[in-house]
């Protein structure tokens, strides 16, 4: 008899074939996300779970689980489980790290250009056949090169947006304490929080979602930044006080904002929404055909790992 892995929503035919060979899937075939009770129901009898970032695999949905040795996340962040819980249990939890650091690094220099010049604002003025003509004042964005970007957490996603800055000719300032500065190129500047937000034209959110984290960035914060400060989130939504945030957009206190993430995803504030300053985009942050493949088969490599005694490629607990 075949273990049985428990799939809480489709992720790409590649990753689903793999899993075939060793599980029975007894998967969610529609792109929903589940309620508690439905994933209690799911996961009763199953050896493995492949979950997402959006579904809660707290104390009671594992303690559902009598048979569960594995639960392999399709995410990098794993703070929709509670890792404490499955390690008492002797539950291997893992996650994919490293396979969506270039593309989320991307997407987060889209938002930095789109804002910096605003693209999606233009993009809609046009559409809503506002342009008669080239005018010396319309629409005046800010240039990129040679300006000043501010990285918050300096680990691979953060790395990776700095490495592409460099054709941009600009300054990196990073606040990371954790960080081992002779990793980094020596040009990069270790600076507290502070400094940063007060010297940055751009700043761009890398840190992983914890206690410490939580509204990171607020209304002290935006006080400290610049005017014409840009402020990039592909992290997670929670870090940023999004009460604050609108407040200093709607105010000018900063210039605009780009967020993949929200702090009560999928719910997104009207006030946001209606903000022309904002780009806002529904965490496609490492939505490509082929970084998403690389998830989904690294999840399934996991969650196969542990179901044969193996050491899983990326484990977390």
């Amino acid at each position: 008899m075949r273990p049985i892995l428990f799939l809480t929503q489709p992720i790409p035919a590649p990753a689903i074939a793999r899993l075939e060979e060793v599980f029975e899937l007894n998967q969610n075939t529609s792109d929903t996300i589940l309620s508690k009770a439905e994933l209690i129901a799911g996961i009763g009898n199953a050896d493995a779970l492949l979950c997402l970032l959006t579904d809660s695999i707290d104390r009671e949905v594992i303690d559902a689980a009598p048979r569960l040795r594995c639960i392999s996340n399709y995410a990098v962040g794993y703070n929709n489980i509670d890792v404490e819980h499955a390690t008492q249990k002797g539950i291997v939890v893992c996650n994919t790290p490293g396979v969506l650091t270039e593309t989320t690094a991307d997407l987060t220099w889209a938002l930095l250009m789109s804002c910096a010049r605003r693209i999606v604002e233009s993009d809609r003025f046009l559409r809503q056949g506002r342009f008669t003509g080239w005018k010396p004042l319309l629409l005046l964005g800010n240039d990129i090169h040679g300006k000043t970007l501010g990285i918050i957490g300096m680990g691979r996603i953060g790395r990776a947006v700095a490495r592409r800055a460099s054709g941009f000719d600009m300054r990196i300032l990073y606040y990371d304490p954790s960080v081992d500065k002779d990793s980094l190129p020596a040009e990069y500047e270790a600076v507290e929080l502070d400094n940063l937000l007060k010297n940055s034209d751009f700043i761009s959110i890398h840190v992983p979602l914890l206690p410490a984290t939580h509204h990171l960035i607020g209304a002290r914060e935006f006080a400290l930044m610049k005017s014409n400060a840009v402020l990039i989130n592909t992290a997670r939504g929670p870090i940023v006080d999004e009460s604050a945030l609108i407040q200093a957009l709607r105010e000018g206190r900063i210039a605009a904002a780009g967020l993949d993430v929200y702090e009560q995803e999928p719910q997104v504030p009207q006030e946001l929404i209606e903000l022309e300053n904002a780009v806002l985009l529904p965490h496609i942050g490492s939505a490509s055909v082929e970084t998403r493949t690389r998830m989904g088969l690294l999840a399934a490599e996991n969650a196969i790992a542990v179901i044969q005694g193996r050491t899983p490629p990326a484990r977390v607990n």
